[in-house]
């Protein structure tokens, strides 16, 4: 396969196995790349890319934005707060002002899930999604899955625990998504107010028992508890949370075998795992910066060489 089977990226779910295959090859030449003195390549020096981040993200924004200047596009940045985009007209009125620019190509994150799948009816680009509100964000599950292949050298056939709040997280679909697609066996844990209803219809199994789980994995993934989306409490206190669903360092060490964790980010260090945790040899958690570069180069480059094909 040697190009994409979609024109946009709006969700793991819409993707083949082989699109997931071919983004990782192209993330493989794109690693050896940024691992070099002169970190450029001119790939895309005629597509111009518009980051639109209607919610706050750090890390997001700037892999995306990173990953375009390695491959020499011009990169316009706009970020406006949730509030200025009430309605679906306001997001086409955004976009479109942008377009008029010239823009071959999207990057977008949202509060509201469906944004990008919407958006790229009514508007003429490449739309990335960059996180839809708590339904999905794509480039953090391939990341996550190049990750754990490059560590363990394959998914097919790997057992791997989500851990923590599943219900508010667009990471925990998209990993679902991803995993399943290659070939990888995926349970998930937490207190059963944060696991979502009907999960179970996805194929995964559910598992409240932490080291239940860990025994049975060999990839845990553990998630931020997002209190920010949360309205009402979900369990009874922090403490409570550490002590039932938080991963330390002796926990680690009573297991029956070694395991690899991993961490979307930003972590809340003491909820949902130690420092001596994140920062020991069983994270790969700033592996993962770097390959989510490789990775969203990848993405974007694959995407804007359908662009050039049709234009």
């Amino acid at each position: 396969m040697s190009e994409l089977s979609v024109n946009h990226l709006l969700g793991i779910k819409y993707l083949q196995p082989e699109d997931i295959q071919l983004i990782f090859e192209t993330a493989d030449q794109f690693k050896e790349v940024i691992n070099r003195p002169i970190k450029k390549v001119p790939s895309l020096r005629d597509i111009t890319i518009a980051n639109l981040f209607f919610e706050n993200s750090t890390r997001t924004r700037l892999s995306f934005e990173l990953a375009e200047k390695r491959l020499s596009a011009d990169v316009v940045n706009f970020s406006a707060s949730s509030s200025s985009v009430a309605k679906g007209e306001t997001l086409i009125d955004t976009v479109n002002n942008i377009l008029s620019m010239k823009v071959d190509m999207v990057v977008m994150r949202h509060p509201n899930p469906g944004a990008g799948i919407f958006l790229s009816k009514h508007v003429n680009a490449a739309i990335v999604n960059a996180g839809d509100g708590a339904h999905e964000h794509p480039t953090q599950a391939l990341l996550d899955a190049y990750s754990i292949r490059e560590k363990l050298g394959d998914v097919a056939g790997k057992k791997v625990v989500i851990v923590g709040d599943i219900l508010h997280s667009r990471v925990a679909l998209s990993n679902i998504f991803a995993l399943q697609k290659l070939g990888a066996q995926v349970k998930v844990c937490g207190p059963a107010t944060l696991i979502p209803k009907h999960i179970q219809d996805l194929g995964v199994e559910v598992e409240l028992n932490l080291i239940n789980a860990l025994n049975w994995c060999d990839v845990a993934n553990m998630l931020r508890v997002q209190n920010e989306r949360m309205d009402i409490k979900f369990f009874p206190s922090t403490r409570e949370y550490v002590q039932q669903y938080g991963l330390n360092k002796k926990i680690l060490d009573r297991l029956e075998k070694e395991i690899v964790v991993m961490h979307p980010g930003p972590i809340n260090r003491g909820v949902e795992i130690t420092s001596d945790v994140a920062d020991s040899n069983h994270a790969i958690i700033l592996d993962k910066v770097e390959n989510g570069v490789a990775v969203r180069m990848a993405v974007i480059y694959l995407l804007a060489s359908k662009i050039k094909q049709y234009d």
